[in-house]
């Protein structure tokens, strides 16, 4: 019989357990197989947000309650990669390497990293702090998208102003959207002419044509979520984190799990999960590894497609 080396011996565990938990995949035709094992990494984190690849093919996401970002390695080690990490969130990499994260102690967007090259790159619009920044990505010119649905309305209180913002590679910041209930997470399509924005108490995720200034054109429903219901907060859809794979098929973490939808918003399928994601991305060799993050948890789940190779996420 053929040695399993160390990967596999992992995949073969990790497999046994998953199915012995009920947790597999439907088919998905060209994104995942039937029966695909989830595996969990590990339960217990402290915050579970903003997965990106590293250029090894490990990945970073972030423990706001840690005030840190943490590292998953292929043969699922943990480790810290960075500790006080201004509450980060949502991360991505511009064209130089650099780390760029969505802050919330100090509410923005900054460069974190590497050391001695930390900066903030814009705190507020028009003299005014943003509220709560949660999601970016970053497009190939190093113009930086990103969503501001402010803190969580609380009973009693205004409800906080939302939107959504384009910064440009020369710093100069426009307000895209004052319309969404609850912007959370954004992403580009690879050709980056589409914005998506999911809404999370919205029913669709939205989409934008965007334009050769960076700006875009008028919002549209892009995609229909399931799971949308109410609960004690009001109608959500849970929707959060976006990814997009190298067909320009677009992944939304959800209430129901990983949604699937081709690049013209048609439902290819569901992923389910046993806590609600919060966010995913690819990473892995070849990118044909899906990490999805939520709740404290961590999963993987190999995939027959890759995520798009353009940029980090």
């Amino acid at each position: 019989m053929k040695a399993l080396n160390r990967w596999s011996l992992v995949a073969l565990i990790a497999a046994s357990s998953s199915y012995a938990d009920g947790l597999s995949t439907p088919t998905i035709d060209g994104v995942v197989a039937a029966g695909t094992a989830i595996e969990l990494i590990k339960e217990g984190f402290q915050g579970t947000e903003g997965p990106v690849a590293l250029p090894d093919g490990s990945v970073i996401f972030t423990e706001g309650q840690a005030n840190r970002i943490t590292r998953i390695s292929a043969d699922n080690s943990i480790a810290s990669y960075l500790e006080n990490s201004g509450g980060a969130n949502g991360l991505a990499f511009n064209s130089s390497g650099e780390l760029i994260a969505v802050q919330t102690t100090k509410p923005g967007i900054a460069v974190i990293g590497p050391a001695g090259k930390e900066r903030v790159l814009v705190d507020s619009y028009e003299g005014t702090p943003l509220n709560r920044p949660n999601d970016l990505v970053v497009d190939k010119r190093g113009g930086v998208y990103f969503t501001d649905p402010g803190a969580r309305p609380e009973p009693g209180k205004p409800v906080p102003k939302t939107a959504i913002y384009y910064l440009s590679p020369k710093g100069k910041l426009t307000q895209l959207a004052t319309d969404i209930e609850r912007p959370n997470g954004i992403q580009l399509s690879p050709n980056e002419k589409t914005l998506y924005v999911a809404n999370t108490y919205g029913e669709h995720v939205l989409a934008y044509d965007v334009k050769s200034d960076g700006t875009v054109g008028e919002r549209r429903n892009f995609a229909k979520l399931e799971g949308f219901a109410k609960n004690e907060q009001g109608w959500t859809s849970g929707a959060d984190g976006l990814a997009v794979d190298a067909k320009g098929r677009l992944y939304v973490a959800s209430a129901a799990g990983v949604q699937v939808f081709d690049a013209k918003g048609k439902s290819l399928g569901v992923i389910p999960l046993p806590k609600a994601p919060q966010n995913l991305a690819f990473a892995g060799r070849d990118k044909k590894t899906l990490y999805v993050v939520g709740r404290g948890s961590a999963y993987r789940i190999a995939t027959l497609t890759s995520g798009y190779t353009g940029r980090a996420k």
